[in-house]
């Protein structure tokens, strides 16, 4: 059994019952699940006030216990907000003594780069409460990875690649690439030689992906990795055409039912108004139907191409082979 310590640093969490469902399933596995009244925290697009998410993070100074997991409950956007108040000195020594298991990833990132940059503090990478331990089908490969790695001074992943063959040994570091890039240039963007580095982003289009890339590498990051692990680059998914297959035919029965209205407009708005249609209010329906669907189409033609990386990791040692 273990102690599950919740922190809600970044944006609010829109679906409550996601939450609720990954502290249900804590439970019944036999864990406990601490400070769950800041779940349903909000303020405005966060997760509490200012005040409120920089003491999540604070607070873990005086967190009793010994090996006690500090889990986010979702990323979203915030934590970038907090940086200058973190009382990184007291958190450092914190891990020195009775050290935390700080777990998650996405809009967490930046926390984590910050005590691995400032004190070397060791984090890990992982699932989340809501999107992970609350989602609809709770992922035998994520919960079998997750107490492996935190259960274990030793873990190790294999997979099979298609690449050349490579081995190399470094300092395992990274986490949500967007995060990344925007801590180039800051106290809190680790200096690492020779790492190993870990990427992972979601709903993020081809050209902002290599914008990113671009960036790390114009400023000399890929160039001191000795390795850079990648997840998959997935397609369309079916909710999206599901939604697209719709909207379409929500259009087609609209065209049908002014089909009339249409075959008049051939002989031009005069001819029209003199059969009894509405010229203007008819027009203003179809321009908005065609716009409806033309934006779900290229929203969905866009949105199709994005960037899913995953993968549990934390700031130690480790040795890849691929």
């Amino acid at each position: 059994m273990s102690q599950i310590h919740l922190i809600a640093p970044s944006g609010y969490c829109i679906n409550q019952d996601a939450a609720q469902r990954g502290v249900q399933r804590l439970l019944e596995s036999g864990h406990q699940v601490e400070n769950q009244t800041i779940i349903p925290r909000r303020q405005q697009r966060f997760a509490g006030t200012e005040a409120q998410r920089l003491n999540d993070i604070n607070s873990l100074v005086n967190l009793k216990g010994e090996n006690r997991i500090v889990l986010a409950v979702r990323g979203g956007y915030g934590a970038s907000r907090l940086l200058e108040s973190i009382d990184w000195q007291g958190l450092a020594e914190r891990q020195q003594q009775d050290p935390l298991l700080i777990c998650g990833h996405s809009d967490f990132t930046v926390i984590q780069l910050g005590l691995l940059a400032l004190h070397n503090v060791i984090t890990f990478s992982g699932p989340m409460l809501a999107g992970n331990f609350g989602a609809p089908e709770l992922e035998a490969f994520t919960v079998e990875h997750f107490w492996r790695a935190l259960r274990n001074p030793t873990y190790s992943v294999e997979w099979q690649g298609n690449g050349p063959h490579w081995e190399c040994e470094g300092q395992l570091w990274g986490g949500n690439l967007a995060m990344l890039v925007s801590l180039i240039g800051t106290p809190w963007m680790p200096q690492i030689e020779d790492g190993i580095l870990v990427l992972e982003d979601i709903n993020e289009h081809p050209f902002r992906v290599e914008r990113m890339l671009l960036q790390l590498y114009y400023a000399g990051v890929l160039e001191r990795q000795s390795a850079i692990v990648l997840g998959s680059f997935s397609g369309v998914r079916w909710p999206e055409f599901q939604l697209a297959l719709v909207v379409v035919l929500i259009g087609l029965a609209v065209c049908l039912y002014y089909s009339r209205a249409l075959d008049a407009f051939t002989f031009g708005d005069d001819a029209a108004a003199s059969l009894g249609i509405a010229v203007p209010w008819v027009r203003l329906a179809l321009f908005t139907t065609t716009a409806l669907i033309t934006a779900t189409i290229v929203s969905m033609a866009l949105s199709g191409w994005w960037c899913r990386t995953s993968c549990v990791s934390c700031s130690g040692r480790c040795t890849a082979r691929c």
